[in-house]
């Protein structure tokens, strides 16, 4: 299988997109979900339904709505402006933006139910023995809850990798800037090139293969399964 130097360059692309926005979420996600988790407040359903609007939302709505707030008359595109930044439409960091809206559920969610099923017995004996509660978070909640931030980490990996609606609408098909896998093999099936598109799809059907492997193969509470007997 023979990969020529496009559709190489948005594997690349692809796979720079996918560990920025992992880790951006990362930062960003964990603090919602630990909120949504531990919150009683009246508007935990109000941003628990924000969060999961991706899942639902058209691709294409949620690029269409960021593209206009990314624009030059768009709150965000006023904002980078003031900032020296510049507009943020059909750049790598405008698509890296994008993509951490579009992605985030798939962070938060399975970092709130690992939270949620931690209870608050570990963490009242943390509290008893002198923890603070941002102790009780780093040495008693973020440990047990490992497995869920690998859970998390693999999804969003994952879904920012085969994103296409949005990533098109905001980043366009520029080459070595926005042009990503799922667009290359859009590229290929409109010039016709069927062996072209043949191959980068095979490349992202083993890599959502590996990726599902992982996830079954990874018990809840963190170990590899392994065979009996």
């Amino acid at each position: 299988m023979v990969l020529n130097d496009s559709d190489i360059q948005s594997i690349w692309l692809t796979v720079k997109l996918a560990t920025c926005v992992t880790l951006i979420l990362l930062l960003v996600g964990t603090p919602i979900a630990w909120w949504l988790a531990r919150t009683r407040s009246r508007l935990k359903g109000v941003i628990g339904a924000v969060v999961a609007l991706p899942l639902v939302l058209p691709p294409s709505v949620l690029g269409f709505y960021l593209l206009l707030a990314m624009g030059p008359g768009g709150p965000l595109g006023y904002l980078t402006g003031r900032l020296g930044i510049g507009a943020l439409p059909f750049t790598f960091p405008g698509l890296v933006l994008g993509s951490v809206f579009y992605s985030l559920p798939f962070m938060v969610q399975p970092l709130q139910n690992a939270f949620e099923s931690i209870g608050d017995r570990p963490l009242e004996v943390a509290a008893t023995l002198g923890a603070s509660r941002l102790d009780a978070f780093f040495s008693v909640a973020l440990p047990l809850a490992r497995p869920g931030f690998l859970t998390a980490s693999i999804l969003t990996f994952a879904h920012t990798v085969g994103e296409f609606g949005v990533v098109l609408m905001i980043g366009g098909n520029i080459p070595g800037v926005s042009r990503v896998a799922s667009v290359q093999i859009y590229d290929h099936v409109e010039a016709l090139e069927y062996a072209q598109a043949h191959r980068m799809a095979i490349v992202m059907l083993i890599f959502s293969f590996l990726v599902l492997l992982a996830l079954y193969a990874w018990r809840p509470n963190g170990r590899t399964t392994k065979r009996e007997g």
